[in-house]
């Protein structure tokens, strides 16, 4: 049951762009400045379903409204909210807490389809069912009121973000300090310790080297690098990435998955294309300073990019010699789980109506709150 303290025991969901699997983490928060950090575990879709959940990305391009299921995306829908009902309760196994100390679910879903400039974000996810799989109570689609308050819809994570930088190490306590979180699109989060975070994606994080590889070679993903280790940069091929009118836009901002095409076949080795798509993700990453009212001194990148030694090499050689690249476990943090620690955190956030957004991160009209509770039992979601 939900408590009258101002701390809730909540679980964080998130399966992100990059289709590889669902995220769960415990956080004892107050929504604001008190936050406990709990275990975290990373459940893996297995091959089969990653290629349903691509299938269904496609599929949902037809969408013209929240609600539409085009072709199976109900069926895939209802999927989606079993294995997160079954990831919960694997986490709960595994991590050996007891479910009747949580207090609050915060559910991401799947986006399949994100077009801001149509006011229209798609999750798949049942927050109905999956609170009456896991008998306790769901806060979910929390993007959408940010739309209906002209906003982008995203990025959610920099309230978390900014609650996170107020107990940075006292090593790594250099402001302004930006978090980036790399997965399928990278985005970022800029704190300067006065002012509401400056938030926005930045560009394709791993989706495009993703992509390439699975179209190419049938592989999933670049293990530890060792693909883009064999390969060098094309210069035409980053460059015709990293001139494109997204990065000269002004923030806030968000992509979707698609909105970045992967290269056309014959375009050059397996090796090297996938060596300039690292580089391009971070070079993404590192033109974003130039929407900062100040150069950042620290960078604290999260998400599965984290791992690729190219990436993190080119973002290292970016930024020096004026600014500090560390990994969220350098920080003190944990890289995986950030995202689901962040939707548990913005749930008791939800709860309370503080803002999940503001315009400086998504460009609505002014600080907003947002998310649907629904109740085990009870299929009607009631705005919160």
């Amino acid at each position: 049951m939900l408590t009258d303290t101002p701390q809730r025991r909540a679980i964080g969901l998130m399966s992100g762009t990059s289709l590889d699997g669902i995220d769960v983490a415990l956080l004892d928060t107050d929504g604001d400045g008190l936050v406990k950090r709990g275990p975290a575990r990373v459940y893996n879709y297995d091959v089969g379903f990653r290629r349903r959940l691509a299938e269904g990305l496609e599929t949902a391009k037809s969408i013209i409204r929240q609600t539409d299921r085009p072709g199976d995306l109900q069926v895939l829908e209802a999927e989606v909210t079993r294995r997160h009902a079954e990831a919960v309760r694997r986490f709960f196994a595994d991590c050996g807490i007891d479910p009747a100390t949580v207090d609050i679910i915060g559910f991401h879903g799947q986006t399949v389809l994100h077009r801001p400039d149509k006011a229209l974000t798609v999750q798949l996810g049942d927050g109905g069912l999956l609170a009456d799989l896991l008998h306790l109570p769901v806060v979910f689609d929390m993007r959408a009121n940010d739309m209906t308050q002209g906003g982008q819809g995203a990025p959610l994570v920099p309230a978390y973000h900014a609650s996170l930088a107020k107990n940075l190490l006292a090593e790594y306590r250099d402001l302004p300090v930006v978090f980036v979180n790399i997965g399928g699109i990278s985005n970022v989060t800029y704190l300067d310790g006065e002012h509401d975070p400056i938030a926005f994606d930045s560009g394709p994080g791993n989706a495009l080297l993703d992509q390439w590889l699975d179209r190419e070679a049938g592989i999933p993903f670049d293990q530890n690098g060792a693909i883009a280790s064999e390969g060098g940069i094309l210069t035409a091929l980053s460059e015709r990435y990293l001139s494109a009118d997204f990065f000269a836009r002004a923030a806030p901002k968000s992509l979707d998955r698609f909105d970045f095409a992967v290269p056309p076949p014959r375009t050059g080795s397996l090796e090297d294309v996938a060596r300039t798509l690292c580089f391009v993700s971070a070079q993404a990453i590192l033109k974003a300073a130039a929407h900062f009212p100040e150069p950042p001194k620290l960078w604290i990148v999260c998400g599965g990019g984290r791992r690729h030694p190219a990436i993190m090499d080119d973002l290292r050689d970016g930024a020096a010699p004026h600014a500090r690249v560390v990994t969220a476990e350098e920080a003190g943090f944990d890289g995986d789980a950030m995202e689901a620690e962040a939707w548990a955190y913005l749930a008791v956030r939800s709860l309370d109506g503080r803002p999940l957004t503001w315009p400086t991160t998504t460009g609505c009209r002014e600080p907003s709150s947002g998310g649907s509770l629904v109740r085990p039992d009870s299929r009607r979601a009631a705005s919160v």
